[in-house]
């Protein structure tokens, strides 16, 4: 009796799981803060929709998988100060509604209680849930009166870049946020560079073919993002918390849902860009950026880091340090293991390349001619080298400020055409600093600068030498990083990803490697399959007809457009009622004979020197296709 049951229970589990394989799974996003009289947390905005594929999901009714997405971060180090911050985010996904529905009941309570903004299609919705009773719920296809639908801005969406069909690809969304009527083509324009730049040489390059970019234009009533913490009369209400080029903020979150989410399929990562020319940003559920010449793809690269690949800072003086190019210490296998330089011997740890942080200050101060600004710390005089690393913004000519170390002009040369936007600079000195007391100057020299010229931040490194900490680009081991409170963390490289340093153009090897598992989580490798009709030649015996299936994949390895340097390749099998069909190993296309109920099976699987471990299976993809029909019928 046990027996039947087991073999009952798989036949139905197999079957089910068969079903599930080509529906769409549901998605739930719910958005809390902390409740201003308990401990509790209140619900602020979910949304519940239909959604892409995740081959992380299970094939299973009982099943979910959720996750928390991370709180704003803003650029520059330091915490965001934001009224965003305090919000926590969880997305649950899953093939079955109900389950999901009684997530956000739990979560939020009864429909009848709620005063939230709702993003939902009333098709998903139980019918004994009367969602009359809710306020502000935004649905589709009919939305009711009154409802949060007001809320989505009018959308002239033009494509910017296209891989393939947005139902199998992640698509990026810039959202225009300051830009009137008449700044439209200059958003068009700003919008193509930015997405050019990102997807082109660098960065996203060899991950294009799974991407769609699209730009969503919304014309503001006033140009510009807001500053000194008001927001202008703008979709988005995007605005800087001071004058400092930092962080720059939204104060209408629920309108950026909305308009994302009334685009459905085409946008899976929103990205808000302020018509500002000058450094800033912000990462989370929101990217947001600014069309800067010098730092907006910068600034863009580093924070769709923070979104995409869901990981937290590698520079010195932040506070979240998280995801594959993060550990706590070496105690345990780093999540670079596998591109470490030098792998250590069994039993043993790497070494942890040896280097501290006796400064670092996040200044955000406005410079002055009558009085320098200047800062001691005190050094061990147990290293062999140092950087002085600074930030500065409003300083456009050599000769309006003077860099000075214990005395001394450092020599600071601004970045050619940087103008008044803001620049990170590195000094580096091969040599050991004394133990003891020692000054960094900042003196300006123009007074015409003053309420403009400022410094973002100012921080010294100290490095042992050669043998003790290995500073050679593209050296893969266990770098300290020291965040705003002095804890240490470990990350990959010494200054080789973008991550770190936002000058720096690429990712590192560990978060590129995140970057293909993240985004082929949510990309099939099969595009399409589809069959068709040929004449048998006369001398067939098969019939007066053959069939050929045609698989069309996602256009990666040799089926790219653009060639890259990675190297790449797809690997394809065949097979029929489990008998795998060899001669058609590596085929995009099948001969098979004209029959009816026929099922076919693919199996596809990429490999690209870009990832070395894919502990869940997200670089295959599997697909049977059943032929329904004859050619002569």
């Amino acid at each position: 009796m046990f027996l039947w049951l087991t073999g009952f229970l798989l036949v139905f589990l197999l079957r089910q799981a068969d079903a599930l394989s080509g529906q769409r799974p549901y998605e739930l996003v719910v958005y809390t803060s902390p409740h201003p009289s308990s401990r509790l947390r209140s619900c602020v905005s979910l949304y519940f929709r239909e959604t892409q594929p995740h081959k992380g999901l299970p094939l299973d009714l009982g099943a979910y998988i959720s996750h928390r997405l991370p709180s704003p971060l803003s650029p520059g180090g330091g915490y965001p100060r934001d009224p965003a911050s305090q919000s926590e985010i969880t997305k649950y996904l899953s093939f079955n509604k109900t389950l999901l529905w009684s997530k956000a009941l739990d979560v939020c309570g009864h429909p009848s209680t709620w005063s939230q903004s709702i993003f939902l299609d009333e098709n998903l919705v139980d019918d004994n849930i009367d969602l009359a009773k809710t306020q502000q719920v935004l649905t589709s296809p009919v939305p009711p009166s009154g409802s949060v639908i007001d809320r989505v801005p009018s959308l002239d969406i033009v494509p910017l870049i296209l891989s393939g069909p947005s139902a199998n690809r992640v698509d990026l969304v810039f959202f225009s946020d300051g830009y009137t009527l008449e700044e439209r083509q200059k958003f068009m324009e700003d919008a193509q560079r930015l997405a050019d730049d990102i997807s082109s040489n660098h960065t996203f390059n060899t991950v294009k073919p799974l991407l769609n970019f699209w730009a969503a234009f919304t014309p503001s009533n006033e140009s510009g993002i807001g500053t000194g913490g008001k927001p202008k009369d703008t979709p988005f209400g995007l605005y800087r918390d001071g004058t400092e080029l930092r962080g720059v903020y939204y104060s209408k979150p629920d309108q950026a849902r909305a308009a994302c989410f009334s685009m459905g399929d085409k946008c899976n990562y929103p990205i808000l860009m302020g018509n500002d020319p000058l450094y800033g940003g912000l990462g989370g559920e929101f990217t947001v950026i600014t069309p800067s010449l010098a730092n907006g793809a910068l600034v863009l690269r580093h924070e769709l880091g923070h979104s995409i690949i869901e990981v937290g800072e590698e520079y010195d003086g932040g506070f979240a340090y998280f995801g594959p190019n993060a550990a706590p210490d070496v105690s345990a296998p780093l999540p670079w293991q596998q591109w470490l330089t030098y792998p250590p011997a069994p039993n043993s740890s790497p070494r942890i390349e040896r280097s501290v942080m006796p400064l670092q200050n996040y200044a955000w101060t406005l410079l002055n001619t009558s009085s320098p600004w200047s800062i001691e710390f005190d050094s061990s005089g147990l290293y062999s080298r140092y950087v002085v690393r600074f930030s500065l913004s409003g300083v456009p000519e050599k000769e309006a400020l003077d860099v000075e170390f214990d005395g001394g002009n450092l020599g600071w040369t601004p970045r050619k055409d940087i103008g008044v936007d803001r620049w990170h600079y590195d000094i580096r000195l091969n040599e050991p600093l004394p133990e003891g007391i020692h000054e960094v100057k900042f003196a300006l020299k123009d007074k015409a600068l003053e309420g403009t010229a400022q410094l973002c931040s100012v921080e010294i490194m100290e490095f042992g030498d050669e043998t003790q900490f290995n500073a050679t680009s593209g050296y893969y081991g266990a770098f300290p990083t020291f965040s705003e409170k002095n804890e240490t963390t470990i990350r990959p490289t010494n200054e080789d990803c973008l991550m770190r340093q936002v000058t720096t153009p690429n990712f590192c090897k560990a978060c590129l490697e995140g970057l293909w598992l993240s985004l082929l989580s949510r990309v099939n490798l099969i595009d399409e399959i589809h069959a068709g009709c040929i004449k048998a030649p006369e001398s067939s015996s098969s019939g007066a007809w053959r069939r050929t299936i045609n698989l069309k994949l996602v256009p990666l390895a040799e089926y790219r457009d653009e060639t890259v340097d990675a190297k790449e390749s797809y690997h394809i099998t065949w097979s029929r009622a489990g008998k795998v069909l060899d001669q058609y190993t590596n085929k995009t296309t099948i001969l098979v004979d004209d029959e009816v109920g026929v099922t076919y099976s693919t199996s596809v699987r990429f490999a690209t020197e870009e990832v070395r471990v894919d502990e869940h299976g997200y670089l295959q993809s599997a697909q049977d296709f059943t032929l329904v029909s004859k050619c002569d019928v």
